[in-house]
C-alpha cells in the first residue's frame, strides 16, 4: 500500500516548531499503519534521542539557536533516522517517503526558503550540540550513525577533509589500526619507503590472496589521494599513517558523505564528476571482492563461492542490480546501458551509499576479513545465513552465495542467521505431496526454482505453508527474480492473495502460488510436478512484479524450499507430521485402495497426540 501524509497534522506540528514563542523544539513524524503522522514533540533533545532505537524509523524536524545574547537566531534541521533492526524493505521506502515530509516542511531552513543542500551548515551546528546527549558507553560510532541522514558537503572540494578530521575509532580500536600500519610500514620487500609510510607492495605482501589484486589497488589509491592539508597537488608516493588512519576511519566508520568520499578517490585520481561506467566497474569489483575474501576466510557458512550456472555471471547481476538504486541528475534510475556515459557527482554517490546499505556493508567486510582488522565488530550472521541441509544429503543449491545474501536482506532481521533446507526436487523427487508433506507447519520459508530457460525466481512466505482452499499469509511476502537479474517485488495493498496451497480438491485450482488470482498467479506451481506459470500483464496485482519466467507458461526441473529462522517447539512438532495427517480424505483414499500408509509406526508420536 503506498505510504500516505496527514498534512494537516503535520503541517500543525511542524508550526509549532517554527514558531520561536513556542517551547517546543523538535518533533517526529512516524509511521501509522502506511501513513505518516506526528508522533512525540518535546523541549530536550535528550527526549528527542530517546525516540530514536533500533527498531523504528522516523522523521524529525528540529528547532536550534544560534548567536549570542544580542543575536539569537532560529535554525532548523529535517532529521532521518533508520534503526538498525529495520528492514531492508522499509529502509527503502523510508528513503521515498521522505518526499511526502519534504511537501509538509518545504525545506524552510535557516530561517528563509533554500534548498535542502543549503542546511548543511545549520546541521553541523544541530550535530554539534547534540553530540554530547547520548550516555557515555555510547560510542562515536554509535552517534555518528544517528546523525549523518542529512546530506552535507565538505567545503567546496572533498580534498579538504583532513583539515577538520577527527578519527572515530574507540582507543581499543586505535591501536589495533595503528598496528596494523606499523606492520605494514615495516614491510622488509619495501626497502626504499619511509618508516612512516607504507606502499602497495606492502599492502599486497600483507593481505595475500585474501582480497583481488584489483581491490587492493582500489584500496590504496584511494588512501594515497586523500588529501589532509588541502595543498596537495596529487596523490602522494605512499601512505603515511595520518592518511591510513583517516581511510580506515571513513569506510569503516564513516557517514554516507565520508564513505562517498572514498568511493570517488578509490574511482578516479581526478576531482569532480566519475562517468557511471566506471561506477558500475567499481561495484562489479566490489561484489566479486566479497565472495572472493568470504571463500578465502571460508566464512561461506556451508554455501557456495562458486559461480552460479546461468546466462550472466551473478557478481554482474547483483553489481547491475545495486547500481539500479543510484538516482541520476534528472531523478531517473539508472536503468541500463544508454547510461553508462552519464556524470555521477559526488551527491549522486553520497545518495547512492546512504540509500543502498550493501555498498557500505561489502566494503567493510572487505577490509574487516581482508585485512584482518578489527574483525570482531563485524558480524557476519545476518549477511551470510548458515546453511543447514540433513548430514549425508548433499546437492548442489540453485543458489550461490550473493543470491543468499541479496535475498536474506529483505527477510525479516530475526530470520537472516538460518536457512534450513525443507525440500529439494533433487532430494525428496519430482512430486508435489512431497513437497507438501516438507513444507506445511514449518515457518517462514523462501521458495526458489529455475525454470528451463535458466531463469531463477521465487517468493518469501512470511508465514507456515497450510493446506487449505483460502489464501494465506500478509503483507511481508514477496516474490523475487534472481536470474537474469536481481529484484525484490513487495506488496502492493491491491488484495491479501499472498500465499495459496491446495491439494485434492476438485474444483479450484490445486498446486502452490503466490499473487495474482486463481488461474493468473504471479508464481504457481502446478499439483503436476514441473510445471507453472508466471502470469503478469503488465504486472502482479499483489506484487506489482512483472514475469518472472523466460516463458508464461514454463517448465521445471529444479525446486528448493528452505525454512528461515529458528523453528519454534511447535513448528517441529506439526512438521513431523504426514500431509496425510492434514488431508483425511487422502488418508480415507489411500485405505479404501488397499494401500498402507508405510511411515504410520515409524514416527514418534507427538506429545499434544
Amino acid at each position: 500500500m503506498a505510504t500516505k501524509i496527514d498534512k494537516e497534522a503535520c503541517r500543525a506540528a511542524y508550526n509549532l516548531v517554527r514558531d520561536d514563542g513556542s517551547a517546543v523544539i523538535w518533533v517526529t513524524f512516524k509511521y501509522d499503519g502506511s501513513t505518516i503522522v506526528p508522533g512525540e514533540q518535546g523541549a530536550e533533545y535528550q527526549h528527542f534521542i530517546q525516540q530514536c532505537t533500533d527498531d523504528v524509523r522516523l522523521f524529525a524536524f528540529v528547532r536550534f539557536t544560534t548567536g549570542d545574547a544580542m543575536s539569537k537566531r532560529s535554525k532548523f534541521a529535517l532529521i532521518t533516522w533508520i534503526g538498525e533492526n529495520v528492514s531492508g524493505l522499509q529502509r527503502a521506502k523510508t528513503g521515498t517517503d521522505k518526499t511526502l515530509v519534504k511537501e509538509v516542511v518545504q525545506a524552510r531552513l535557516c530561517g528563509y526558503e533554500c534548498p535542502v543542500s543549503s542546511f548543511v551548515g545549520a546541521w553541523r551546528q544541530v550535530r554539534r550540540q547534540l553530540w554530547g546527549l547520548r550516555s557515555p558507553g555510547c560510542s562515536s560510532e554509535g552517534v555518528q550513525r544517528e546523525f549523518c541522514q542529512i546530506p552535507e558537503q565538505m567545503g567546496n572540494s572533498g580534498s579538504h577533509v583532513g583539515q577538520s578530521f577527527c578519527s572515530r575509532f574507540l582507543p581499543e580500536e586505535q591501536a589495533e589500526i595503528d598496528r596494523l600500519f606499523d606492520a605494514l610500514s615495516s614491510d622488509k620487500n619495501s626497502p626504499n619507503v619511509s618508516s612512516k609510510s607504507f606502499s602497495l607492495k606492502a599492502l599486497q605482501n600483507h593481505v595475500g590472496e585474501a582480497v583481488p589484486l584489483e581491490m587492493v589497488t582500489r584500496l590504496y589509491d584511494g588512501m594515497r589521494r586523500v588529501d589532509l592539508t588541502g595543498k596537495a597537488k596529487g596523490p602522494s608516493e605512499n601512505v603515511s599513517q595520518e592518511q591510513f588512519t583517516a581511510s580506515m576511519s571513513h569506510l569503516l566508520k564513516g557517514n554516507s558523505e565520508e564513505k562517498s568520499l572514498m568511493i570517488m578517490k578509490m574511482i578516479s585520481a581526478t576531482e569532480g564528476p566519475v562517468k557511471a561506467r566506471e561506477v558500475q566497474k567499481f561495484t562489479e569489483d566490489l561484489v566479486g571482492s566479497v565472495v572472493h575474501v568470504l571463500s578465502h576466510r571460508q566464512e561461506l557458512r556451508g554455501w557456495t563461492g562458486k559461480e552460479a550456472p546461468g546466462p550472466a555471471p551473478r557478481v554482474q547481476v547483483l553489481a547491475a542490480q545495486l547500481l539500479s538504486e543510484m538516482k541520476l541528475q534528472d531523478g531517473k534510475r539508472f536503468l541500463g546501458p544508454q547510461w553508462l556515459d552519464c556524470d555521477c557527482d559526488r551527491a549522486m554517490i553520497e545518495d547512492w551509499v546512504f540509500r543502498v546499505p550493501h555498498v557500505a556493508i561489502f566494503l567493510s567486510v572487505v577490509i574487516h576479513k581482508g585485512f584482518l582488522v578489527l574483525c570482531s565488530s563485524l558480524d557476519l550472521t545476518t549477511l551470510v545465513p548458515e546453511r543447514q541441509v540433513d548430514q549425508g544429503r548433499g546437492f548442489e543449491s540453485i543458489l550461490d552465495i550473493l543470491s543468499v545474501m541479496y535475498i536474506n536482506a529483505h527477510l525479516p532481521r530475526e530470520q537472516r542467521h538460518c536457512w534450513r533446507l525443507l525440500f529439494s526436487s533433487e532430494l525428496h523427487g519430482h512430486s508435489f505431496s512431497q513437497l507438501c508433506g516438507h513444507i506445511t507447519h514449518r515457518g517462514p520459508c523462501v521458495a526458489v526454482l529455475e525454470d528451463h530457460d535458466k531463469h531463477v525466481f521465487g517468493g518469501f512466505a512470511s508465514c507456515s505453508w497450510e493446506v487449505k482452499p483460502q489464501f494465506q499469509g500478509d503483507d511481508r511476502c514477496f516474490l523475487f527474480s534472481i536470474c537474469p537479474s536481481m529484484a525484490v517485488y513487495t506488496h502492493t495493498g491491491y488484495n491479501d492473495h499472498y500465499m495459496y496451497l491446495n491439494h485434492g480438491q476438485q474444483t479450484i485450482p490445486n498446486g502452490l502460488g503466490m499473487g495474482g488470482q486463481h488461474n493468473y498467479f504471479g508464481l504457481w506451481v502446478d499439483v503436476d510436478f514441473g510445471k507453472g506459470h508466471s502470469r503478469a500483464k503488465p504486472t502482479c496485482t499483489t506484487y506489482n512484479s512483472p514475469q518472472l519466467s523466460a516463458h508464461e507458461n514454463f517448465q521445471f526441473d529444479k525446486m528448493e524450499v528452505w525454512a528461515v529462522g529458528d523453528p519454534s517447539e511447535e513448528q517441529l512438532a506439526k512438521g513431523n507430521k504426514s500431509i496425510l495427517d492434514a488431508d483425511p480424505e487422502a488418508q480415507a483414499l489411500l485405505e479404501i485402495s488397499g494401500r498402507s500408509r508405510h511411515s504410520e509406526g515409524l514416527r514418534e508420536i507427538p506429545d499434544d497426540e
